[in-house]
């Protein structure tokens, strides 16, 4: 391997005690609207647990008796899609849907987000920076939400909001999408075996614009962009809050939608379109890729992931194929199949109506009896169409076999889903971290999925380590001996 790289990074290959904590979603502050004050109040400052985080962090160490900490920071920590601020005077152009829906994933853009975002939470960038400072490590795992990390001038954006002398800059590290913690726990946020949020290429993530660099964003993180931060009654952390029937739908626009945003449908329409524009156009864009530099490329991640090479490559190999391959189901999944059947159906019977008054003179009323006996068809049709989103929640045993066996080790750690884990599937000790994010069960804010849980790898038996899955309450741990399966969301 080349020296750079050992000069680079200190030796993160034994660690005695590891927390780990996935899906934060830290993001910018939303001011409180108020005329329609529930308009995205799950992002507004009230909810923010940056305190929460700064008693967590004392707990670890206390935990650890003194010895050093390593806090993974399982993917989504930040969540650079829901960033909507522009700046005021930017030095570059802005476009109109980058104003209404957030800046494109380019370089200069995601570095204004970050710097966003850290402002607003300068608790959790204080916090790390004195974690880091006691003697402890921390490790950045990209996951879907925050891969504009990928971006060297975010990352440095990091280093200089947490402001640390040159000898403890090396105590943070960005891994690319997994990390081996002490040789015995594979750690990754999960989101390259779901297809709906997968990166398609983590080792080669830009893919090149007229004149610029861009990344290329999954489905999920397009329709969070171009969806969901245009309909801010709707949670995104929490699949109950969007994923509904049709009169699910249709009673929650007239209990809280209505008054504030009559033209939802409207919204829904084109940030729907958008997403699978943009979706399908993000796919057929090639990486960018120097054949030159791929094995420095390789090797680089599998030093920062305490891997070998050749595990970075295999690990690769088990990544499922993304949704975006297929427009059709990406279609079904936005509603525009069935928009496209009402659109056709209404231009056909207008269509009819207009021959028919061409020869008698009947009133445009009579084409509501069409319209009525099509309407039982569109239900049974709507109703028969299942999202496959929430299908991937679940461990793919045959994936877990695999990359216990590419990296050897016994125990892995996954994030993404929010749902809370620990068991125990063939060989393998699986375990996922849940989440932290503002999830609610409701519009109001009034039922909180507060979870705040983490895995603590501990020294155990027979030089071993153990792995635990504790929650953060009051400031102490509850371990959990028999962890929920929640409804919160992966998007």
């Amino acid at each position: 391997m080349p020296t750079s790289f050992s000069q680079a990074f200190p030796d993160f290959k034994n660690a005695t005690h590891t927390a780990i904590i996935s899906d934060l979603h830290l993001c910018e502050a939303e001011p409180i609207n108020p005329k329609y004050p529930l308009w995205k109040k799950f992002k507004t400052r009230q909810f923010f647990f940056d305190d929460t985080f700064t008693q967590f962090v004392k707990h670890i160490e206390d935990k650890a008796q003194g010895a050093p900490v390593e806090l993974i920071l399982n993917g989504d920590i930040f969540d650079f899609d829901s960033v909507t601020s522009v700046p005021k005077e930017p030095v570059f152009h802005v476009e109109w849907l980058e104003r209404q829906r957030g800046l494109y994933p380019r370089e200069e853009r995601s570095r204004y987000k970050i710097e966003m975002i850290l402002k607003d939470h300068v608790d959790f960038v204080n916090t790390l920076r004195e974690f880091i400072l006691r003697g402890n490590r921390a490790v950045f795992v990209i996951g879907n939400h925050d891969l504009e990390l990928h971006f060297p001038q975010v990352q440095e954006e990091i280093f200089k909001h947490l402001n640390l002398p040159d000898h403890k800059r090396h105590e943070v590290r960005f891994a690319e999408w997994f990390y081996i913690s002490n040789q015995d726990t594979l750690i990754e946020h999960g989101n390259q075996y779901d297809p709906y949020c997968m990166c398609e290429d983590p080792i080669n993530p830009f893919v090149r614009g007229y004149n610029y660099v861009s990344l290329k964003l999954p489905f999920g993180n397009l329709a969070c962009r171009y969806i969901m931060n245009g309909m801010g009654f709707f949670n995104p952390h929490v699949d109950s809050n969007y994923i509904m029937t049709l009169p699910e739908y249709i009673r929650f626009f007239f209990r809280y939608v209505a008054r504030a945003q009559p033209l939802l449908v409207l919204t829904w329409f084109w940030g729907a379109v958008m997403t699978l524009i943009h979706s399908f156009f993000d796919r057929l864009a090639a990486p960018i890729r120097n054949p030159l530099k791929i094995e420095d490329r390789v090797a680089l991640i599998a030093q920062k992931s305490n891997a070998e090479p050749r595990m970075v490559r295999e690990l690769k190999e088990l990544f499922v194929a993304p949704a975006a391959s297929n427009p059709f189901l990406l279609a079904r999944e936005l509603w525009l199949d069935r928009a496209f059947m009402i659109f056709v159906t209404f231009f056909l019977i207008f269509q009819l109506m207009v021959f028919v008054r061409s020869v008698y003179e009947v009133s445009f009323f009579w084409a509501f009896i069409p319209l009525f006996l099509l309407l039982p068809f569109f239900l049974f049709y709507s109703k028969s169409v299942t999202s496959l989103v929430s299908g991937y929640k679940e461990p793919d045993d045959r994936v877990l076999a695999m990359a216990s066996a590419i990296t050897k080790v016994h125990r892995i750690v996954f994030g993404h889903t929010h749902q809370t884990r620990h068991e125990i599937i063939g060989s393998v000790e699986h375990l996922n971290s849940g989440c932290w994010s503002p999830a609610f069960l409701d519009v109001e804010c009034t039922k909180p999925l507060d979870q705040k849980t983490y895995v603590w790898l501990s020294p155990g038996e027979q030089g071993t380590r153990q792995a635990e899955l504790f929650r953060f309450m009051d400031g102490k741990s509850e371990l959990m001996t028999n962890p929920g399966r929640g409804s919160s969301s992966n998007n």
